[in-house]
Parts: C-alpha cells; sequence; structure tokens
C-alpha cells in the first residue's frame, strides 16, 4: 500500500473539495461572511447576488435546499458546514472507488468514477468512466425525464454535468443498501456537488490516477502471499484527510480543544500489527480458554502465550453467537475489522458456512461507537464491505448492524409530544435519553447510560411513526426533527448500556479539556482524570464484562507517571494485567507519544503478565512488530518478560515495572532519599521574559555570584538561576540570572508569581533539568536560586556521596521505571532506595565536580571564564621569556598550535579521569544495591559531560576571545572579565590596547587598516610574537577552513561570513557583540560591544564608518572602471567587470542603510542592559525608509538574529 500516494490525495482533496463547496455556496449568495436575502422573488423563484456579482435564479426546490443549508450555517457556522458537506462527499467517493474495484456496484455493476477499459479503441487512455459512457443503457430505472437529459447532455458535450448527475444516481440507489453512509442526497449537499472527471486536477482523477488501483482491490496480494488490498485504505484515506486539521488542533500553544475539534484532535489510525495483538490477545484468548480443543491459536500470528506454562482454560460453554465484540472508540473500524477475521475463524471451527457467518457476525457479534460521523460512516462501510467479500448477498439481505455515531440531544427540549406520545412509562424512557445526551459529542461513550427496555422503546417510536393522525405544524416539526433523532438516540442507548466480552479500542489521547468535558470527567472519574485515554481504560472495563477482555493501545505512561497512580491501583487491586507490548519511545509515526499496547482480563487472577519490552529497538513500528514476532517465537527471548503483578506494589508509586527482579523490588524496602533530603518548591517569575536573563547579557556589577542569604537589597538586583539545561553531571549549565530585587517589589510581579521558600535561596543543593531528552544528570549548585525547570534537593548537611549515586547507573535504573518520561520531577528522585556508601566515596565525587568545573569555567559563556585555553597568561609568558629556555622552545611556546595540543592533551586526561571516576562509582553503587546481574559498571564516551579537544570550535572560540580582547572585556594582562558594563579602567590594557571607540569594520576589502582583521593580526603578533605570526595565521587559517588564497583572505572570509553566526549560536540568541549590517551585498558591516555602547555610537558608525566606506567603495569602483576602458587583457576586464557589478549593488545597499541608519543617529537611542539583548536590539531594527510612489521600506541595522 503506497501510503504516500493516499496521504498525497486525501490531504489534497480536502483542500480542493473545501474550496469547491466553498466556491458553490457562493454562486448561492452564501459566503463565510454573510448570507444575502433575495433580490428578487417569485411564486415559484428567487433571485440571488452570487459572490462573484451576477445573478443566480433558484427554483421553488432550491430554495428550500437553500433555506435548509442557510439554517444550519446559523446554527454551526460557515466553515462546520462546508467541512461536513466536503467530507461527505469525499466518502462516497471513496467508497465507490473501492466497491467499483472489488466488483461490488449496487444495483449494477458497473463503474462509476473509472473505465475497466484502460484505453480507447485508438490507444488513448479512456479516462471517461463506464457509467457515462453506457447511459442510458444501464439498469438504474431512469425515469423519462432523466434519459432525456442523458442524451442532452451527450449530444452537447456537457459530460461533467452529466457525470455528476449519474453520481448523485448512484449515490441515491446505494442508501437502499448502505443507508449508513449513502443518506439522502436530495438536500443543500447536493447543491454544493461539484466534481469533474475531465479535469485532470479535480477530485476524481486524482484518486483514479493517484492511487493504484491495486490498493482498493482485496484480491491483491504481496510477495509473501498476504493480502495487500485491503478495506484499511478506507481507514488510512480518512486518517489523512483530517490530518491538517488535527495538526492546527494539536499544535495549538494554548487554550482548550473545542467540542467540534475533538475528532480531528484525537483521530489516530492504529498500527495493524498492533491491533492484530490487541484482537488476538482478547477475543481470540477469550475463545480459546473456553474451547480447549480450538486450533485458533494456531492461525493468530500475535497471540501470546506463555512460555513455561500451559493456557490456563475456563469451564464455560459459548457458542460463536453468543460472543460480544465492542469498540467504542471505532474511528474508521480497523480494529473491527480485524476481529470480523477472527471471528470467521471461530464461526469456520463451528462449521458454519462463510456466508452465514458473515451476517451473523454484524448482527451478533460486532458493536460500535464514535463522536465523529465520518468516522462512523468509514466504519460502518468498512464492516458491511468485509461482510460483501464472503456473502455477494450480504448488502441486499437486510441484516442489522449494531455500529452507531453518537449524537447528542442539545436540540431537543423535551421527548413528550402532545397527541402523539401517550405511554407515560415509555415517555419516561425518551425524557432519560434526551437528559443523559446532552453533550454528547463531547462526553462520548465515557457517558453511563442506565440498562433499560430500549427494544421496546424503539418498536413504540415506530408505532408513533406509523400512526400519526391529524398533524399540527407541531407535531410536524416533532416528526421531521425529534423522532429521527430518538431513533438514533435508542440505538446508541442501546449500545452504551450493554456489558460485552471483549471491549477493544485506541482511546484519545488529550488533556486541553474544554469546560464542559473536564467538569464532566472530574466528576465522574475524578481519579482517572489524568488524560482521556486514562478514563478510557477505566471506562472500558465498566463495559466489559466479568472475566472479560479490555485491549488498548495507550501512551505508555499510565504505566509509571504519578498523575495515573490511581489508575495503577486500581488496576492492579481489582484486575490482571494479561499481556503488555511496551514500545520504544519514538515508534510510533503517527503520533509524538511513546506507546504501549496491553489487555487486561475483569477479574482478578494468580497468573503471570506476559510483557514484551521494545525500548531498545530502533527503527519505527515495521520493526517493532518483527521483534515482537520474534519474541513470541523464541522459547528464550531475552526481552520478553514473565511476571508476577505484586511484584510492582513493592516499588515507590507501583510503576507496571515488569522487567525487574523481585531482588530489584525490594531494595525499595531500604531508606529513601526523602529520609535525608528534602525538597522545596521552585520559584515561578510569571514573567521569564522580564525577570530572567542570560548572565552575560547584564552589567557584571549588578549580578552577586556568592549571595549566601536573602536580604532585600536594592545594591543586590540579579542573582544565578538554576534553570535546566542540557545533559551534564556534577557541574555546569549555570547560565540565567535572576531580578531577586524586583522580584520582592510591591507591583513589579503578576498573579503567577510564586517566590517559593527563602530558606532554600543560595543553600547548597543537588539540581537537575526536570525536562530531559534522554538521561537525566544531577549536579552540585551553591548561591543560586532555582526556578521549576530545574528540581533541587537540600540537606541539612550537604553529602556529596547522594550526588554521586543519583549520577550512577543504579539510578539510571531505577528512573527506567519510576518514571521513564522526558519529565523527572522531585517525587520520583525523593522515593528512591538510599543505601549509604563508604566515606571514601566522598574524594571521588568531589573530584568529578572538580574536573566538571574546571572544563565548564574553559569556555567564555562561564562567569568564572578566566581566559581562552590557547592564550598563556601575561605572568606564564613573562615566566617563560625570563627563564633559560633553549631557543626552540621559546619558539614552541609562541605557536597556537603548540598550546592547543597541550590543551588537547589536558581535555583528554580530564576526560579519561572522569570516566576513570564514574566507572569506579557505578562498581560501587551497583555491589551496594546487589545489582551485578543486571548492571554492569562501564560508560559510554558519549555519556562523559566533559569535551574534548575540537580544533575547528576551540579555533572559533578562540578567535571570540580575541574579539573580546579588541572590544576590552577581556586583557590580556589580566584574568577573567576586564570591562561588562562596569567602570572603564584604562589601567587594565597595557600589551594589547582595545578599540577606542568600540567600532571595528569587517570589510570584504582591506580600505581599513585597523578594521578587524588588521586589529586581530596585531592581536596575534601581541599574544605570541612577531616571529610565528604567519605560521600562526597559517594554522587558524587552516582551522577555519573558508576560501581564501591566502591566510588573512580566509580569515577575512571567517568574519565576513561566518563569525557573527557563530557568535549568535554560542551565545543563545542573545550576542553582546552587535552587527550593523547593510545587507547581502556585504556593503558594510561593523561590530560594536552592547556593554560599551552609548548613545552616540549610532552616529559614529554612520559618519566615522558608514561614509568612509561608501568613499572607498565609489574609488574602488572608478579604478575598475578604469581598468575596464584601458586595459588590453580579456581576464583583466572580465575581473574589472564583476568588480563594477559588485560595487553598483554594494553602494545602492549602503545608499538606503545610510537613510536608516540617519533616522535612529538623529534619535541617540539609549539601551538598558537590565532590559537584556532581544529589548535592546529590537531598537534598532524595522526602521523605515520612504520611498517615492511605493510602500516605505523596513530596514535592520543590526544583523538578525
Amino acid at each position: 500500500m503506497n501510503k504516500n500516494a493516499i496521504k498525497k490525495f486525501a490531504i489534497e482533496a480536502r483542500n480542493k473539495l473545501i474550496a469547491s463547496v466553498t466556491d458553490k455556496a457562493g454562486m448561492l449568495g452564501i459566503t463565510p461572511d454573510n448570507c444575502s436575502e433575495a433580490i428578487t422573488k417569485g411564486a415559484d423563484f428567487e433571485v440571488y447576488k452570487t459572490a462573484a456579482g451576477t445573478e443566480a435564479t433558484l427554483n421553488k426546490k432550491q430554495c428550500e435546499l437553500r433555506r435548509k443549508l442557510v439554517d444550519q450555517i446559523h446554527a454551526r457556522g460557515f466553515e462546520a458546514v462546508v467541512e461536513e458537506v466536503a467530507y461527505t462527499w469525499f466518502n462516497r467517493i471513496c467508497a465507490i472507488r473501492f466497491m467499483e474495484v472489488n466488483d461490488y456496484m449496487y444495483p449494477v455493476r458497473v463503474r462509476v468514477l473509472s473505465s475497466e477499459k484502460k484505453s480507447t479503441v485508438s490507444g488513448l487512455v479512456k479516462n471517461e468512466p463506464d457509467v457515462v459512457t453506457m447511459a442510458p443503457d444501464i439498469d438504474w430505472d431512469f425515469t423519462d425525464k432523466e434519459r432525456e437529459e442523458i442524451i442532452d447532455a451527450k449530444m452537447n458535450n456537457r459530460l461533467d454535468d452529466l457525470f455528476r448527475m449519474l453520481f448523485i444516481k448512484q449515490c441515491n440507489l446505494l442508501h437502499e443498501v448502505l443507508p449508513g453512509l449513502f443518506e439522502e442526497t436530495e438536500d443543500y449537499t447536493e447543491m454544493l456537488l461539484n466534481i469533474s472527471f475531465t479535469n485532470e486536477d479535480d477530485v476524481i482523477r486524482m484518486l483514479v490516477d493517484g492511487i493504484d488501483e491495486k490498493d482498493f482491490n482485496i484480491t491483491t496480494v504481496d510477495e509473501d502471499g498476504k493480502a495487500a488490498g485491503q478495506v484499511e485504505i478506507i481507514g488510512w484515506l480518512y486518517q489523512y484527510y483530517i490530518s491538517q486539521k488535527h495538526d492546527e488542533v494539536v499544535n495549538m500553544n494554548k487554550g482548550s480543544i473545542k467540542k467540534e475539534d475533538i475528532p480531528a484532535a484525537t483521530q489516530l489510525f492504529t498500527t495493524d500489527w498492533v491491533v492484530r495483538y490487541m484482537v488476538d490477545n482478547s477475543l481470540g484468548r477469550y475463545w480459546i480458554e473456553r474451547n480447549p480443543q480450538s486450533k485458533l491459536a494456531e492461525k493468530l500470528e500475535f497471540f501470546i502465550a506463555p512460555k513455561t506454562e500451559d493456557i490456563q482454560y475456563v469451564n464455560e460453554e459459548i457458542e460463536p453467537t453468543d460472543l460480544t465484540f465492542f469498540d467504542p472508540c471505532m474511528g474508521s473500524g480497523h480494529i473491527l475489522i480485524y476481529a470480523f477475521d477472527v471471528l470467521m475463524e471461530i464461526y469456520r471451527e463451528c462449521g458454519y458456512s462463510d456466508r452465514d457467518a458473515a451476517i451473523s457476525i454484524v448482527e451478533n457479534n460486532l458493536f460500535g461507537l464514535d463522536i465523529d460521523k465520518r468516522a462512523y460512516q468509514l466504519a460502518y462501510f468498512a464492516v458491511m464491505m468485509k461482510a460483501r467479500s464472503f456473502n455477494r448477498r450480504a448488502m441486499t439481505s437486510g441484516m442489522m448492524n449494531h455500529l452507531s455515531v453518537i449524537e447528542e440531544s442539545d436540540s431537543i427540549q423535551k421527548f413528550t409530544c402532545e397527541g402523539l406520545t401517550n405511554d407515560r412509562e415509555l415517555n419516561k424512557i425518551g425524557e432519560y435519553l434526551v437528559d443523559v445526551y446532552r453533550d454528547a459529542k463531547e462526553t462520548g461513550a465515557l457517558q453511563t447510560v442506565e440498562k433499560k427496555d430500549y427494544e421496546s422503546f424503539a418498536e413504540y417510536l415506530m408505532y408513533i411513526a406509523n400512526n400519526v393522525g391529524q398533524i399540527d405544524v407541531f407535531i410536524s416539526d416533532w416528526l421531521n426533527n425529534i423522532l429521527p433523532k430518538m431513533f438514533q438516540l435508542t440505538k446508541q442507548a442501546g449500545i452504551m448500556s450493554n456489558k460485552y466480552d471483549v471491549v477493544s479500542t485506541n482511546p484519545p489521547y488529550m488533556n486541553k479539556l474544554d469546560e464542559n468535558l473536564k467538569k464532566f470527567i472530574s466528576h465522574k472519574y475524578t481519579e482517572y482524570s489524568g488524560d482521556l485515554f486514562s478514563v478510557f481504560i477505566y471506562r472500558n472495563l465498566e463495559y466489559c464484562k466479568v472475566d472479560g477482555y479490555a485491549s488498548y493501545m495507550t501512551p505508555f505512561v499510565w504505566m509509571f507517571i504519578k498523575t495515573y497512580e490511581h489508575l495503577r491501583n486500581y488496576i492492579l487491586d481489582n484486575k490482571f494485567i494479561v499481556s503488555l507490548i511496551q514500545m520504544e519511545y519514538s515508534a510510533y509515526e503517527e503520533a509524538t507519544v511513546p506507546i504501549c499496547s496491553f489487555v487486561l482480563k475483569n477479574g482478578v487472577e494468580n497468573d503471570k503478565t506476559l510483557c514484551i519490552k521494545l525500548s531498545d529497538f530502533k527503527g519505527g513500528m515495521d520493526v517493532q512488530r518483527q521483534m515482537v514476532l520474534q519474541a513470541i517465537s523464541e522459547l528464550k527471548c531475552p526481552y520478553f518478560y514473565e511476571t508476577s503483578q505484586n511484584i510492582y506494589k513493592l516499588i515507590p508509586g507501583n510503576p507496571i515495572a515488569y522487567w525487574i527482579s523481585e531482588n530489584t523490588a525490594s531494595i525499595f524496602k531500604e531508606n529513601k532519599i526523602n529520609d535525608i533530603a528534602f525538597a522545596k518548591a521552585g520559584i515561578v517569575t510569571g514573567d521569564d521574559k522580564k525577570f530572567l536573563r542570560i548572565w552575560y547579557e547584564i552589567a557584571n556589577e549588578e549580578i552577586d555570584f556568592t549571595c549566601e542569604e536573602y536580604e532585600y537589597n536594592p545594591k543586590v538586583r540579579w542573582v544565578p538561576m538554576n534553570k535546566g539545561g542540557s545533559y551534564r553531571k556534577y557541574y555546569g549549565n549555570y547560565e540565567f540570572v535572576m531580578n531577586i530585587y524586583d522580584l520582592w517589589t510591591d507591583g513589579k510581579t503578576n498573579s503567577s508569581v510564586r517566590r517559593g521558600d527563602t530558606d532554600s535561596y543560595f543553600k547548597e543543593a543537588i539540581t537537575w533539568s526536570m525536562v530531559t531528552s534522554n538521561k537525566t544528570s544531577f549536579r552540585y549548585s551553591k548561591n543560586k536560586v532555582f526556578g521549576v525547570a530545574s528540581p533541587a534537593i537540600f540537606m541539612k548537611n550537604m553529602d556529596l556521596r547522594i550526588l554521586g549515586y543519583l549520577n550512577s547507573k543504579v539510578v539510571e535504573y531505577f528512573n527506567r521505571f519510576l518514571n521513564p518520561t522526558i519529565n523527572i520531577l522531585t517525587g520520583n528522585i525523593l522515593s528512591l532506595p538510599y543505601i549509604e556508601a563508604p566515606d571514601w566515596t566522598l574524594g571521588k565525587v568531589e573530584e568529578c565536580i572538580r574536573i566538571s568545573q574546571e572544563d565548564w569555567d574553559s569556555y567564555e559563556t562561564s562567569w568564572d571564564f578566566i581566559r581562552h585555553p590557547l592564550v598563556p597568561s601575561a605572568a606564564i609568558k613573562q615566566e617563560q621569556l625570563t627563564s633559560q629556555f633553549e631557543k626552540s622552545r621559546m619558539k614552541k611556546f609562541g605557536l597556537i598550535s603548540w598550546h592547543y595540543e597541550n590543551w588537547k592533551n589536558q581535555c583528554e586526561k580530564r576526560f579519561n579521569q572522569l570516566k576513570s571516576d564514574e566507572v569506579e562509582l557505578n562498581s560501587i553503587f551497583i555491589d551496594i544495591y546487589g545489582l551485578q546481574d543486571e548492571l554492569t559498571p562501564e560508560v559510554e564516551d558519549k555519556d562523559i559531560t566533559v569535551r574534548k579537544a575540537d580544533l575547528q570550535r576551540d579555533i572559533y572560540s578562540f578567535v571570540s576571545y580575541a574579539v573580546g580582547c579588541m572590544f576590552g572585556r577581556y586583557s590580556l594582562d589580566e584574568d577573567g572579565l576586564a570591562f561588562a558594563g562596569s567602570e572603564w579602567d584604562n589601567s587594565k590594557y597595557t600589551s594589547f590596547i582595545p578599540d577606542t571607540d568600540n567600532i571595528i569594520p569587517i570589510t570584504d576589502e582591506e580600505y581599513f587598516s585597523d578594521d578587524i582583521v588588521g586589529r586581530f593580526v596585531e592581536f596575534i603578533k601581541t599574544a605570541y610574537g612577531a616571529d610565528t605570526l604567519e605560521e600562526n595565521l597559517g594554522f587558524i587559517a587552516n582551522a577555519l577552513g573558508n576560501k581564501g588564497d591566502t591566510s588573512r583572505e580566509v580569515i577575512r572570509n571567517y568574519f565576513l561570513k561566518e563569525f557573527y553566526a557563530d557568535h549568535v549560536k554560542v551565545y543563545q540568541k542573545r550576542p553582546i557583540y552587535w552587527l550593523f549590517d547593510s545587507g547581502k551585498q556585504n556593503g558594510f558591516k561593523a561590530l560594536i560591544y552592547m556593554h560599551r555602547y552609548d548613545a552616540d555610537t549610532v552616529g559614529r558608525v554612520r559618519t566615522d564608518y558608514l561614509h568612509k566606506t561608501q568613499k572607498y567603495v565609489e574609488t574602488a569602483m572608478q579604478s575598475a572602471q578604469y581598468t575596464i576602458d584601458n586595459a588590453t587583457s580579456a581576464s583583466e576586464k572580465l575581473k574589472a567587470t564583476k568588480a563594477v557589478t559588485k560595487y553598483t549593488k554594494q553602494l545602492a545597499e549602503m545608499k538606503i542603510y545610510d537613510e536608516a541608519i540617519a533616522h535612529v543617529a538623529n534619535q541617540r537611542i539609549e539601551i538598558d542592559l537590565d532590559d537584556g539583548v532581544k529589548v535592546n536590539y529590537a531598537k534598532f531594527q524595522g526602521v523605515e525608509v520612504a520611498q517615492e510612489g511605493k510602500k516605505a521600506l523596513k530596514v535592520d541595522l543590526l544583523a538578525k538574529i
């Protein structure tokens, strides 16, 4: 099955159908904004102004249909009605395509959308459908008028009009045998249908030409001889049809999901092999346990049986006709269709013919509900087609089905109607149904419906319909609007009030509930209300008979996290987990949630749960399928587990940790971390944009990095704050600061603020990132506050051995079942068992912290950064110069390559030492906890969180450090920050003097002797000496890897094209060096240092650098033009011509830029470092430049970040 082709068609078809329906509505004078009134009215006609401005005359029947359409739009909205009409025709088009390919058409087997003949007599592709070619010579009981219309359309070559007429005729005929899908079309939907077979871009041709016919044909087999064309294609068509709407709804950042959007938000097509597992191990198991002689297990590919014991049989006789199988969220019917196959095998075992079995399965065995009418129609169609595949007379047999869309009673005030409803007892049922189905489109199958005599009530409704006496306007309204709805409510109540042998579904996954649904669930399912899927896990067990089975596919979070602890307790205390398959985290391609599939028995059992753990097998659902089959077939499989359900209760929170041993579970009887540590609530600022900054954004003197106690003090505005971060152990991720003064100042915060406990401010703690992408890493923290994104635990007396334990493979192993999600909470950590480690392990942990801190502080984004590791300090340099070193040693000291090798060795030593320490700590804790059979101490290189040397990355950072020295942020004469917003002190700079005006131009040619390349060369010469200058420049250029004939050209190209992007990336889109940039032509670029900015900076950039650059470029262009006019060499002329083109573009770019920068320069804008980069940066962006006769042009003075 080509799912790409199916997806492409379904998405395009939806968009085209919606556009087509909208256009047709416009031709009736109906637009999204207005339903126009008639401009002229007659006895039998009305005239409306169309959306195109023309006039449309409608006859009496069309006027009535238009009024119904307008009523629906007023009641439900234009968009909802258009969406309904579009999907109605989409469903019917797809259904007819399936039927014609499989030769199922009724009443005559003639193709409606295509032709059985692939080509005409002349050899051309035959696109004309057979129904068009053969009409009127088809046994469709055409009226004389219809025959005349057919002949007229053919004679006048109005073939698309004829096709549309015949298509609607076919739909009306199919209403006789498939009324659940082909409702009577003599309503407004018919007026809005516009299809064509002659237009290659129309939905019909897209379907016929775009999806291989074999994908619809149920007789198609693949290379393994298995069915390749299936009714399943109907489900995929629907899944992809709503995929765009699904993405729109689920990707909403805020707000609840509205009632009408719930189907789009929650419809996910269940993977085929998961469906087979669910049905094989619920319906299949139910039959096998009650029929010891059955051979059904041999035919169920995904049936899981114990490896060491026999199946426990149940002493209960049951006939195939007694089996009941229910899917309360049936979607497009995928689960029901496979259940049909399993039931067919059961009937065959009992001697039924396929023809009789097919009818019986529909009438006796299958039950299904859905809140989405689209889904119901396709599920109904799929089940009917399945029956038709076994019995040619299935559609005409009059068989009853038990599938239903869930309708609500909101439009009905009361059931009774004076003069019609005269049975008081049965009227009570009617009033009950009206009451219980309020808002049923939201509550769906979660609603509890009492068992009543709905069969008698349905007969009562039928009696009323057939015995109507005198009709007045009220009775007419009741018969037309309320009675049909009551028939529907009665049918769905009959389904919802029953109990079933097997309940199987893929329930909706959704927690953005609107007010009504949230209130309903909170009231009826309080302890299971974490998500809709968890509510359905509970509700489906209520639908299930005692000792029956319920099977599911859901997110696997219910197995582990605290939100679902009540649900786990309920299952473990009252039910039995028969089997479970946990999929790899990202295996399910249809949704971004980790999933599992499992079967519950509605009763207590002392047997063992059969579980398959697929967490280690990446590659999507097909890989998961293969590994499941392998686990089922192999006698000894390392990822197949047989576990007692009682083991889970030994672990805090009762996680379904089926893979752990009893020995591991018993560890949790030991002391817990919460016996010696405690947690405090983290700070919620209520407005992080206002209160948080990355530390280097603001003036360094404003930050107190060593605060130990909280005191409300205007002199202490900013303090370090833990805010999570990437995977890093022991030390690091210290980047953010918080405005603690404003946080505690009245009127500065909003109602969302949560300041936490000041007793925990700045105390020693162990912290981690709450949200992780993979494993959790723990870090030592002191002199910081912490937010909710970085939970922390505290101790009266800090014991760093706990930090070593938390970073060990033992805790990583525990976390896999305590909470294998991306969110690790304090409760998860405090519930960990803790056995005290020997005292001497403390030294190992302290060494891990020291090594990690050395690594973190080696980079300029650390506030404890001293100097770049490739740059020798002034003291070391002087020591080398005064020592009696050999000349060769002195030359090496002047080479960056020599310093890089030293740095590389230092990194390697640091990395290896930390790895050795972590392996040793793992060994200690594995031994303490007795997990030698489960774990090994080895650590992979990728899990060591200090960095090895990387030549290009380290040279990038070296260049960044050099730029910092050019601006005075750093000094070759002092360690650490020399200037970051405090008072400027010239005495800090003697070896290398920073730029005096805080402006360094970056040019593509050497216009300024002190441009950034010139200053960089001067920096290298000063730091390493003149003798090694060229060798050092060559080393840097090779590491940068840019284009250029010389090392200086390579370095210039790096500054011109890549430096700023690297800077923005390293500084997390909060650059401290700002690039004034005229645009893509590289006409003008100049860097400034944000912390040295003043109100005159922009003016100086313009007058001292931009204008000079313009003059330099003009001179260069004149020189190039002279070359063109006088050179004899063709190559020189070509080179000069290219140069003139470049200069022309640069001058034009700088002219516009000059107008923009002049406007800002005159404003003399001030910046406040406390506002951070983003606020201040934005002041120089989007400057409007007037253009004569055109819309004003917006110009950014600074490069975009």
